[in-house]
C-alpha cells in the first residue's frame, strides 16, 4: 500500500518539506546571529516549527549547520557549471555568464551565500567539511577549465591547486562584498570573478 496523503501531499513529502525549511532558517539565524548564538530554539522559531520535528530531521544542531552549508554549496556549484552548460560562445563568453549567475545569487541571497563564505570558516562544526567542500568545488572547476581551454588548460595537478587558491580567493572577496567592506558593485564583481577564472586556469599563450 502506497502512503496516505494529507492535503494531496504524503507523509514523506511533508517531511522533506519540513526538512528544506529547517535548513532555510539555519541559514537565516547563522547569518544574523553568528555561530555562537545559533541555537536549535532559534532554529525552530525561524522555521516555525516545533523541535519534534527538528529532531524527525536532525540529530543535533551540528548535523542541521552541516546539511545547510550543504544545501548551500550544491546550489552554488550546480548553478555555475549549468549556466557554463548551457551557454553558447567563447570560452570566455561562457565563464563570463556563470560569474553572472554566481554574483545574481549573491545579491538574491546574501544571508545563505554568508553561510557559506564566511560562517562556516569560524564553526568548528562546520570547518572539516568546509575544507572538503574548497576541494570538491576545485575539481570541479579544473574540469571545467580542462573542458573549456582544453591544450590550454593546466596540467591537473596544478589546476587542481590553482582552482583551491581561486575558491578560497573568491569566497573571501564574496565575504567582504556581501558585509558591506568591498567598493566593487555588482558588475564590477562579475568581471573580477570572470577575470580571475581566466588569468588563473588558463596558462598563457606560447
Amino acid at each position: 500500500m502506497g502512503e496516505r496523503s494529507y492535503g494531496g501531499r504524503t507523509a514523506s513529502e511533508r517531511a522533506t518539506e519540513r526538512r528544506a525549511r529547517l535548513v532555510r532558517a539555519t541559514a537565516t539565524v547563522l547569518a544574523e546571529r553568528g555561530t555562537t548564538r545559533t541555537t536549535m530554539t532559534a532554529v525552530c522559531a525561524e522555521a516555525g516549527l516545533t523541535e519534534r520535528y527538528f529532531y524527525e530531521s536532525f540529530r543535533n544542531l551540528d548535523e542541521a549547520l552541516v546539511a545547510t552549508l550543504d544545501d548551500i554549496a550544491d546550489r552554488i556549484l550546480g548553478l555555475v557549471t549549468a549556466e557554463v552548460a548551457r551557454t553558447p560562445g567563447t570560452a570566455g563568453e561562457r565563464v563570463q555568464a556563470a560569474a553572472r549567475a554566481l554574483v545574481e545569487l549573491v545579491v538574491a541571497e546574501p544571508a545563505a551565500v554568508r553561510v557559506a563564505v564566511v560562517h562556516a570558516a569560524g564553526a568548528s562544526a562546520l570547518r572539516e567539511r568546509r575544507d572538503a567542500l574548497v576541494g570538491g568545488f576545485a575539481q570541479a572547476i579544473a574540469a571545467e577549465a580542462a573542458a573549456l581551454y582544453g591544450q590550454q588548460a593546466w596540467p591537473t595537478a596544478r589546476a587542481l591547486a590553482r582552482a583551491r587558491v581561486l575558491v578560497a580567493g573568491l569566497a573571501d572577496l564574496v565575504g567582504a562584498w556581501t558585509e558591506g567592506h568591498s567598493d566593487l558593485d555588482a558588475e564590477d564583481l562579475v568581471e573580477v570573478a570572470a577575470d580571475l577564472f581566466e588569468q588563473v586556469l588558463r596558462r598563457p599563450r606560447g
